[in-house]
């Protein structure tokens, strides 16, 4: 099945209705509590901007709706290869590969982190839900690294109150353009809906969460740099906003802008290096945290993947 779009025009009698009230109204095959998803995923666009859920109606505004194809009910087990670092009877600790999605979700519904993941193990905790069983924390599609996931309630209920206390060991390895003025920093603000690019967050949101990103020079190469980041808090898509508004982008982000820092390079090599990476430069490279059940604490380090390690080697170098 494809996605559906509905237009619909709001008629002034429907002044002063909340969003998710009207739309619920208007599209009867649709529970109001989907359309609120739909609304924070960014597939409901009101005269071309997106809304909260409890936006209020004014009474002439086009609505754009695009709802997806429906995925299954349950994600299949598939026989996927996966990197285990670590695992036990309570969890497993992964080193995910760049390019594969951690949960099935809107025109993903096979070749993700959970489908491989309840191939390998017997059982899975159920509170991340049908489709995220086990599944505490995500990464991003492009973004390489370790991720931890519960293989039952207790110990998904234990991890999940660590990273809600900000108290997991988070850090990564990011290749950034050019050359930061200091050799740390800490970036605070919110992270919320881009306000008209649907598939993109931004720090200049209406409306958002609070996050934090510590980060800190590693290595200076003059086209770019390696730094290493700390997170307070785990926002989707944090590290790429924050270091794209702060004028510090990832080296082949696709979503997130450069400043036109690709195009200015002159080094046709790396040029082509930062091409085949196809992706942002983002590594998990950092993970520990207390066992939720033996209360041990447990740390875990991943070498980033070879393109990425090719893509440094070169840097080096370029300064050697």
């Amino acid at each position: 099945m494809t996605e559906q779009q509905h237009s619909l025009m709001v008629p002034c009698a429907a002044a002063g209705q909340r969003l998710d009230a009207f739309l619920a109204s208007q599209l009867p095959g649709q529970s109001r509590s989907s359309l609120q998803r739909l609304i924070e995923d960014g597939q409901v666009l009101v005269d071309g901007r997106q809304p909260r859920s409890s936006f209020k109606l004014e009474g002439g505004e086009q609505v754009l709706v695009t709802v997806p194809p429906p995925v299954p009910t349950t994600p299949l087990a598939e026989a996927i290869p996966l990197t285990v670092v670590y695992e036990d009877h309570e969890l497993i600790v992964v080193d995910k590969a760049a390019g594969m999605t951690v949960h099935p979700g809107a025109g993903v519904d096979s070749g993700t982190l959970v489908n491989a993941l309840l191939a390998h193990c017997s059982d899975l905790s159920g509170v991340g839900g049908e489709l995220r069983p086990g599944i505490v924390h995500r990464l991003d599609k492009g973004t390489s690294g370790l991720l931890v996931a519960a293989k039952h309630d207790i110990a998904h209920r234990g991890l999940a109150e660590q990273f809600a206390a900000h108290s997991i060991k988070r850090l990564y390895w990011a290749l950034i353009y050019g050359s930061p003025a200091e050799d740390t920093g800490k970036i605070c603000g919110i992270i919320g809906r881009h306000p008209t690019e649907r598939l993109r967050l931004s720090g200049t949101a209406r409306h958002g969460k609070p996050a934090v990103t510590n980060w800190r020079v590693l290595e200076r190469f003059g086209a770019a740099s390696l730094v290493q980041l700390r997170l307070e808090t785990g926002r989707t898509h944090q590290i790429r906003v924050h270091l794209s508004e702060a004028g510090m982008p990832l080296l082949g982000d696709p979503l997130y802008p450069d400043g036109g820092r690709f195009n200015n390079l002159k080094d046709t090599r790396l040029k082509g290096m930062i091409s085949h990476l196809g992706r942002q430069a983002l590594h998990a490279r950092v993970l520990g945290f207390v066992h939720p059940v033996s209360g041990q604490y447990l740390e875990f380090q991943s070498e980033p993947p070879q393109d990425f390690q090719d893509l440094l080697s070169y840097l080096r170098g370029l300064v050697g």
